[in-house]
């Protein structure tokens, strides 16, 4: 990989540009995944918008699924992902990644994960497998409560350890460049430098979105600082399709605390044994489906919010006291920490809980190549929509997803390193129009209120009244964050603002548009279920001159 600058016109500070194979636009395990199955044969850069580790792949507690167990079948787990999407998954996704499971996890045992072991009656040892809701078998390789820590530190070392992965901390990704010579793909991407304050161009023959998802849309959520929506939010501008933006997933039990903000309570618990209950202990989970405390985590949550709204209450609780405390701290070792510095101990008394947005099922459409509409522009990972997930994801499928998809993609990659390189030049970031903001209280005041109102309006229970006020705000809010976009030099917080802003108009749209309940998308005015459901697709109505049409499918 080479770097190069050239002057801008006299006046204005230097333009620096960077050239690359490919360019993958996040760091988490879709990422990290990616360069490393690429990076023996290309030179790859590496984009994080904070630091290498902070992303959600670290946060993420459970586990990955896969079948591992005799008893356990590639046809189980189909069927319950099928069971959990509630009737809207792409069954030749769920199976091609059903398939291809347990080889992305041997991958990542390759690579060092240490994943959590036991020994059967025979003395063998095996990997401990548990089970979260929705799944009919254990077949989830977890490390203790903290596998998204041990997957995101293990790939880290091997990126580090990379001669041809070039890593480029605390940038934000602004917007893909269209190519003018070769319709429907991108040269490059503009990048805003946070140390240097500064826009930059990186110019790449290949470019992945793995981004994430945007649950930072909504107030409360479980994702870390990043979950913009950034990339969602890009390959929109630039023509590509979205699909199902009406599911968001609301994590069920999120720590109320506080002190404790973001802080996820596993589903393995439940898994384990935990039971959701009242203050006084009396449980609820069974008046809303046979399944109890194991039901998908649409039903969960919004159980949890109707006994909330029901009893005036702040939470709800979940309970795990009654297992044995040295059970408890091995199995959760990571929560039991984080609980008792808090001043409570889960071995004693049950954890204060509640809902919160944690996990963005649809996305930018993909086929099974993770190939957007744009020729050479991936998604892979919560920025993409593959299918898999359909109305609700089911527990632990979401790193799964992220590994298989990335190997997919890097196939298609290495496959065609050997095309012609584009070299049109790349136009220089313009600011000579543009001056220092001098009212950053604006963007705060339209960040909160973004937020807010997309939890009232558009949470776990929706109203055609509350999405038509929400797509109201979101339109004037739109107005108001173009003009000030067009006026002043760019920052963190205006770009994650002007991408979080496009993806809440995309999760309203989908939202309106499906007129029944389904999955993560409650609607009261139709409580119904359809017969036929389709995914929600929605097209650029401005149609850039570089988009082209895309199909789902191997």
């Amino acid at each position: 990989m080479n770097s190069v600058s050239s002057s801008l016109p006299s006046g204005e500070s230097q333009s620096i540009e960077h050239n690359c194979d490919v360019l993958i636009i996040g760091s988490g395990a879709a990422g990290l995944s990616l360069a490393l199955k690429l990076a023996d044969h290309c030179n790859v850069i590496v984009l994080s918008k904070s630091d290498r580790n902070e992303g959600s792949t670290r946060y993420a507690q459970g586990g990955i699924a896969a079948v591992f167990d005799e008893q356990d079948s590639i046809d189980n787990h189909v069927e319950d992902t099928l069971n959990a999407g509630a009737g809207l998954c792409d069954e030749a996704a769920v199976r091609f990644t059903a398939e291809k499971a347990k080889e992305a996890l041997t991958w990542l045992i390759n690579y060092g994960v240490p994943f959590d072991k036991e020994e059967n009656a025979q003395g063998e040892e095996r990997y401990h497998l548990t089970r979260e809701g929705g799944h009919s078998h254990r077949r989830i390789l977890h490390a203790a409560d903290a596998t998204g820590e041990a997957l995101q530190l293990t790939l880290n070392d091997a990126v580090a350890n990379h001669p041809n992965i070039h890593f480029f901390e605390r940038y934000n990704a602004i917007d893909l460049i269209p190519s003018k010579a070769r319709q429907g793909s991108c040269s490059g991407v503009y990048v805003w430098n946070r140390q240097r304050e500064h826009v930059e161009v990186i110019r790449a023959r290949f470019i992945t979105l793995a981004t994430g998802g945007g649950s930072k849309v909504y107030q409360y959520t479980s994702n870390p600082d990043v979950s913009s929506g950034d990339g969602i939010a890009m390959a929109w501008r630039a023509g590509c399709r979205v699909a199902n933006m009406e599911f968001n997933q609301f994590h069920p039990t999120c720590l109320y605390h506080p002190q404790a903000r973001n802080f996820l309570i596993s589903e393995a618990l439940r898994g384990e044994g935990a039971q959701l209950c009242h203050a006084d202990g009396t449980r609820f989970m069974h008046n809303f489906d046979e399944r109890g405390d194991l039901a998908p985590r649409d039903i969960v949550a919004r159980a949890i919010d109707y006994e909330m709204k029901r009893l005036g209450a702040d939470c709800m609780y979940l309970d795990i006291s009654h297992k044995p405390a040295d059970f408890i701290v091995k199995h959760f070792p990571n929560i039991y920490r984080k609980c008792r510095a808090l001043g409570l101990d889960i071995t004693r008394e049950p954890i204060p809980v509640v809902p919160a947005a944690h996990y963005s099922c649809g996305g930018v459409m993909v086929d099974f190549n993770a190939r957007t509409d744009l020729d050479n522009v991936y998604a892979i990972g919560e920025v993409a929509y593959t299918g898999l997930h359909g109305a609700n994801r089911m527990a632990s499928n979401s790193l799964l997803e992220c590994v298989v998809y990335a190997a997919s993609a890097a196939d298609h990659i290495l496959g065609r390193l050997q095309d012609p390189a584009g070299d049109e030049p790349i136009a220089p970031w313009d600011e000579s129009q543009v001056s220092n903001s001098d009212e950053e209280v604006i963007i705060q005041h339209n960040w909160h209120e973004l937020r807010l109102f997309m939890w009232d309006y558009v949470g776990i229970v929706r109203t055609n009244k509350r999405l038509e006020r929400a797509l109201r705000r979101i339109n004037l809010l739109e107005q108001e964050i173009q003009e000030y976009y067009s006026h002043f030099r760019v920052s963190n917080n205006l770009l994650e603002l002007r991408n979080l802003v496009t993806v809440a108009e995309l999760i309203v749209r989908c939202a309106m548009q499906r007129k029944e309940s389904r999955g993560l998308h409650f609607n009261l005015d139709y409580p119904h279920t359809e017969e036929k459901p389709v995914p929600t697709i929605l097209r650029p109505s401005r149609h850039s001159a570089h988009s082209v049409p895309g199909t789902l499918g191997p």
